[in-house]
């Protein structure tokens, strides 16, 4: 059966042209318009965490609509009060800011760092550090730390006093003319769009004693990490990174648009009414879906369970190499892989990418020529192995 495609609907020109128009998804799997069957292994941008066709989410969602759908932030519900109090409770927070996505959540996180900065340091400390192959969205704050040009160049000019360092050099924090001028510096514990690679621990350490040296806000960017991704709830406390904040967003409520920028008491004290905002941001149905997603989460064996699927993945992926006696690199952590094969050209990744989805795979990009791994946290051993070797068959095929 071929994937059912849908050719230049009314969406902007910045999408594809061709998309594969889905229709249904149960468990590790979704379906097309046509009935073709895919193993997911990119949970829609390491979005669907706990899977599809969740009957609980569905009811938590559906409960909730019936009573109260939306109130704006001018007041507040049971639902968002209570997930507030419980991401609080996951580190050195005293407030959550709910937004709807990864780029409102850093954009958030950027704000607040500039106005601790300006009040703190003088008006003169506004300066952003983020590093090479980084990606934090692509509205103008999150955009302005995002390295890649191609996604930067058409927008410019973008914010001033940004600088980007080399990823996992120390030394290149002491190219940083002034940092008593710096606000804030910005990283992924693995960079999810840049090749999953992960911060090395000579540069959480150089961060963490440079960022308390200079009274720099470090924001840890979990939009991808986050919420048990790498089988712990944070990538940035299992690399022992010291961040003041941190930003959640795609798993954080199964499916539906919802972020968090979690903020400590030494930002939160300098807040006035009015200082940030949102409409939508934590609204009282992402809420409570979220809420039922951190139940199960945060159960006895959740994160256990992920990180040895991660290991079994990473096991399946040595062997697969082994078999085709293909030279390659394992990246990432937990159920968020990267695959680096040096043969595997950039030009053929779309290729490789297309005969997947033929054979009934879904896979993600990373970086040029790295194949990104982000199946549902939720997926069998039995899923892993089927989807590696769909996925070795197809590199065959293309190599």
């Amino acid at each position: 059966m071929k994937p059912y495609i849908i050719e230049k609907p009314a969406l902007p020109k910045n999408f594809a042209e061709r998309f594969l128009q889905i229709e249904s998804g149960k468990g590790s799997y979704v379906y097309d318009k046509g009935g073709k069957e895919y193993l997911d292994f990119g949970s829609g941008i390491a979005v669907n965490a706990l899977g599809y066709g969740r009957e609980d989410l569905a009811k938590a969602a559906y409960d909730q609509m019936k009573k109260l759908i939306h109130v704006s932030n001018l007041y507040t519900t049971g639902p968002t009060v209570e997930l507030a109090e419980k991401l609080v409770k996951t580190g050195n927070f005293t407030a959550v800011h709910f937004g709807n996505s990864g780029s409102e959540a850093n954009e958030a996180a950027l704000k607040y760092a500039r106005l601790y900065a300006k009040m703190k340091k003088g008006p003169e400390s506004v300066g952003f550090v983020s590093f090479s192959n980084g990606f934090h969205g692509r509205t103008m704050g999150a955009l302005s730390v995002t390295a890649t040009e191609k996604y930067k160049t058409p927008f410019s000019p973008l914010l001033s006093d940004c600088i980007i360092l080399p990823f996992n050099d120390p030394d290149s924090l002491k190219t940083i003319k002034d940092p008593r001028l710096t606000a804030a510096i910005i990283v992924e514990v693995i960079q999810g769009e840049g090749g999953l690679v992960s911060l090395s621990e000579k540069m959480v350490k150089a961060l963490n004693e440079f960022c308390a040296q200079y009274d720099i806000i470090l924001i840890a960017d979990e939009v991808q990490t986050g919420v048990g991704r790498t089988g712990s709830f944070y990538a940035s406390d299992e690399a022992g990174l010291k961040a003041d904040i941190i930003t959640l967003a795609k798993p954080l409520a199964g499916g539906l648009p919802l972020s968090a920028t979690l903020i400590p008491a030494k930002i939160n004290d300098l807040l006035h009414p009015g200082d940030h905002g949102t409409t939508f941001g934590g609204g009282p149905v992402t809420s409570t879906v979220a809420l039922s997603v951190l139940e199960k989460i945060q159960s006895d064996g959740f994160l256990n369970s992920v990180k040895e699927k991660g290991l079994f993945l990473d096991k399946e992926l040595k062997k697969s190499l082994k078999s085709l006696d293909l030279q390659g690199d394992i990246l990432g952590k937990g159920l968020l892989r990267g695959l680096k094969i040096p043969s595997l050209k950039p030009e053929s990744m779309a290729a490789l990418m297309n005969t997947c989805q033929d054979q009934g795979l879904l896979i993600l990009r990373s970086g040029q020529n790295i194949i990104r791994i982000a199946p549902p946290l939720t997926i069998s051993e039995n899923e892993l192995q089927k989807g590696v070797t769909i996925l070795f068959k197809a590199i065959k095929e293309i190599i």
